[in-house]
């Protein structure tokens, strides 16, 4: 019976910042964009009893202040969910009076393992600050992680790391695992639990809300099911669901998400949705191979994107 681990990846968007946005309207773009945010993910969580973990970047505290995490986090926890880490490092070089001042090294992995280390430390430690309870679950912005960050991860107490992603790698998500690789396994001192990818052809393709139709997820979830898989790790955004100015809903967006809390709440006798902090039991000598998907499916999807990316992404 796999776990579901459904992870939303929540952070104050960078792209915001640098347009010179005011500090309100950069947190509300970011985390509740056009009323399908992270309170609006929350309800809808909430309403269909289903467990989310979202991984929270506290960095961005270092330009503009630890409140707008902190309110985040609280939201989080009140509703129930879990609060894990995510860490943009590019927030270290920024400014908030100086938006042109852009850092140098801006994933994780163009840093030295001892600079990996500082940076996981200090982001823990900010996020502790705002609020969360010490962290055990770990995703690096931009999937950006390799073998030292999991080594990094290992020596400060970290049980999982969920930054490995097939159709990432080998940039930026350079851990050394093989891009497939979507079952838990013991990695560097950590089990690293890999989002979960389809093969979607030419490319693998990551289960991501604004990446795969509602279609192919269930597909994909139903495949979990009856290959006997460990675990299925999605991954949302706290702003996905919104257009990329944050102004307006996403509707295809808006219709996958409802789509997958409908189903998984329907199916969770087979398809249970779980937190990190629950540490359910996960078998590490799996095989586990991704989904094929069918021409079919892929176009259709391909037709859905086109809608999305021309109608819906439009500023509002």
């Amino acid at each position: 019976m796999p776990f579901v681990f459904l992870t939303i990846d929540t952070e104050l968007m960078w792209r915001h910042h640098v347009a010179g946005l005011d500090l309100t309207e950069i947190v509300s773009r970011s985390f509740e964009p056009a009323g399908v945010g992270v309170g609006w993910q929350l309800a809808r969580l909430a309403e269909h009893g289903l467990k989310a973990c979202f991984f929270v970047d506290p960095m961005p505290a270092l330009v503009h202040g630890l409140a707008p995490i902190a309110a985040m986090v609280r939201a989080i926890r009140a509703a129930g969910q879990e609060v894990q880490l995510h860490l943009h490092p590019n927030w270290t070089g920024a400014c908030a009076q100086d938006r042109s001042r852009m850092p140098g090294r801006f994933e994780l992995i163009d840093y030295s393992p001892e600079e990996q280390a500082r940076l996981i430390a200090r982001a823990r430690a900010l996020l502790i600050e705002a609020g969360a309870a010490p962290p055990i679950a770990f995703r690096a912005g931009s999937y950006a992680a390799n073998d030292a960050t999991l080594t990094a991860l290992a020596a400060q107490g970290f049980v999982y790391d969920s930054s490995h992603d097939g159709s990432e790698h080998p940039w930026p998500s350079a851990i050394g695992l093989p891009p497939r690789q979507i079952a838990p396994v013991r990695h560097r001192g950590v089990t690293e639990v890999p989002v979960t990818v389809i093969d979607a052809g030419r490319r693998l393709r990551h289960f991501q809300i604004c990446a795969l139709s509602a279609r192919e997820m269930r597909a994909a979830l139903d495949h979990a099911v009856r290959a006997d898989h460990i675990a299925v790790t999605i991954v949302s955004h706290g702003f996905e669901l919104a257009n990329r100015a944050g102004t307006r809903p996403n509707a295809v967006h808006v219709r996958r998400f409802e789509s997958l809390c409908r189903l998984l709440a329907a199916r969770r006798d087979v398809l249970p949705t779980a937190h990190f902090a629950d540490r359910p039991p996960l078998p590490l000598d799996r095989d586990d191979a991704p989904l094929v998907s069918t021409y079919l499916r892929t176009g259709l999807r391909q037709a859905e994107q086109l809608w999305s990316n021309l109608i819906e992404e439009r500023a509002g």
